[in-house]
């Protein structure tokens, strides 16, 4: 077997390319990734009259007395819906909403083995925001949260807002804050190894879709600098200069007056001279980076380059032009900044406390437990954050959460550390044991080659 560091760029080519291939087979081969299963004991047919008539009519008229009963006799407590349009999927852009049913199904099989967490992936056939608006009002009342994915910018701002202000369970789109907590937790460490601080760094960041804006404001809100931050889109950096940029896109004009205190102009080259880290999510590569840009990047450099399905740079042209630590979005390199190590485990603590909302704050609590974890393991250049097959991680995050939510009255149950610690690791164990197990039985037979 050749050895990682003596491939070629061919042999490094191929390998980031299988698993496209893989997937290409094994999708047909299972017809899809989930599938909805029973929770309640069948002892014979006679349970029947109690999960369904006429049993069922008593919890239906406890719920009809007092609403909030639905989490205690329904699946609601636990399930999620990730919703999409299918106009921004991954970096493939609009294709569709059935094209996007891959994708949503990938998310709820995570949310399900990572979080525990039960999720129905929901795609649209609209466009039309307000169409998409009153569809998740319309379904909420089956789910405890929901999850908004691949939607446009900017039109994923307004969806987001508008649903924030009027729905009594927690909407978040996992484009704009789960990737920014992820990407903050992996800041937060890689900062640490190459012994700079939040308050000094510079920091610029490719691409001004929902992502980058999100990561944006939620650096900001962490402690990293206005003056320090600079964002580069398709046109150039954003600076008080810029007449292009119009009303739809007013968070790109916030983002103008807050950031760039350097007072930076022109492209992609000049918005990495000097900086720290470089976040990009933006166009996949390879070469929407140039390798010689890294160049101009400040010592011990840092780049996140997390488009997907193939990042912005490969990570070994980085590291020929002297970048200490990178990171992509993908699972087959090493620091995967990917949004799997973060909504999982969001959601499972939202849900154990049945949150009314995902605050800023909640988001926060998750990347600095995130990031705690990665330390309290050992930072080195190839590991800034935790990866999925580290169990534990989830329910620490989990409980960062929940205990944050509590602590910021937004959430409907007061439960102790040890109690909401004890209640994610029992459904996250039980979602990884549920799978084995049915593969151990054949019940999921494994795919073989």
């Amino acid at each position: 077997m050749v050895n990682e560091k003596e491939m070629t760029v061919e042999q490094r080519l191929e390998l980031a390319k299988k698993p496209g291939k893989d997937a290409m087979v094994m999708h047909k081969y299972y017809g899809g990734k989930i599938e909805t299963v029973p929770k309640a004991c069948v002892r014979s047919f006679d349970d029947f009259a109690i999960w369904y008539s006429p049993g069922v009519a008593e919890p239906c008229k406890d719920i009809a007395k007092n609403p909030d009963m639905v989490y205690e006799h329904t699946c609601k407590w636990n399930t999620v819906a990730v919703v999409s349009d299918g106009t921004r999927v991954l970096g493939l852009g609009d294709i569709g909403p059935e094209a996007a049913m891959p994708v949503m199904e990938g998310k709820a099989m995570l949310f399900k083995y990572l979080g525990g967490v039960d999720c129905v992936p929901i795609c649209l056939d609209t466009k039309d925001p307000e169409k998409i608006i009153e569809t998740v009002r319309l379904i909420a009342p089956s789910f405890g949260g929901i999850n908004l994915e691949d939607i446009s910018n900017p039109k994923c701002f307004d969806i987001l807002d508008e649903l924030r202000k009027d729905c009594k369970i927690p909407v978040w789109h996992d484009d704009q804050q789960g990737t920014a907590t992820v990407e903050v937790a992996g800041a937060i460490n890689a900062l640490k190894l190459v012994g700079k601080t939040i308050e000094d760094a510079n920091i610029t960041v490719i691409g001004a879709g929902a992502a980058s804006i999100a990561i944006t404001r939620l650096l900001l809100a962490t402690g990293f600098k206005p003056g320090n931050i600079c964002m580069c889109d398709s046109k150039g950096i954003l600076n008080n200069d810029r007449a292009d940029i119009d009303e739809a896109h007013r968070l790109k004009r916030e983002i103008c007056h807050k950031t760039n205190g350097a007072g930076k102009t022109g492209g992609m080259k000049e918005a990495m001279k000097g900086a720290d880290i470089v976040i990009a999510a933006s166009k996949p590569g390879p070469g929407t980076i140039k390798p010689e840009y890294c160049d101009l990047m400040a010592d011990d450099g840092i780049i996140f380059a997390t488009a997907n399905p193939v990042p912005e740079i490969w990570p070994w042209e980085a590291k020929e032009h002297g970048v200490k630590i990178f990171a992509t979005g993908r699972s087959d390199f090493p620091n995967q900044v990917n949004n799997s190590m973060g909504f999982p485990a969001i959601f499972r603590g939202v849900l154990d406390v049945r949150a009314k909302t995902i605050t800023d704050e909640m988001c926060i609590a998750a990347a600095r437990e995130l990031a705690k974890c990665a330390e309290d393991k050992g930072l080195t250049p190839e590991y800034i954050i935790p990866n999925m097959s580290e169990s534990e991680v989830f329910p620490r995050e989990a409980v960062a959460v929940a205990l944050k939510a509590q602590e910021q009255g937004v959430a409907r149950l007061k439960l102790s550390r040890q109690e909401l610690y004890e209640k994610a690791e029992f459904m996250i164990n039980r979602s990884r044991n549920l799978t084995q197990q049915m593969m151990k039985e054949g019940l999921i037979k494994e795919y073989k080659e």
